[in-house]
């Protein structure tokens, strides 16, 4: 789980780059809950949450470029 201090240090450009990566590991979740393999269906909630935080940084950052 990271947290929002963490990614308040990083770089927009690696923000974006843990964002897609996020994402795939969303899709990849998805999939194996399509085929049943899913283990821990708090990983869907988990990486949820990680991407809207991750969002929600990169939109504090051009909410603060633009003021």
């Amino acid at each position: 789980v990271m947290n929002a201090s963490e990614l308040r240090g990083k770089k927009p450009s690696e923000l974006e780059e843990t964002l897609l990566e996020l994402r795939k590991e969303q899709f990849n979740l998805r999939m194996q809950r399509g085929t049943g393999q899913l283990a821990r269906p708090s990983e869907m909630n988990r990486v949820r949450k990680d991407i809207a935080r991750v969002k929600t940084i990169i939109n504090e950052m051009k909410a603060g470029e633009a003021s």
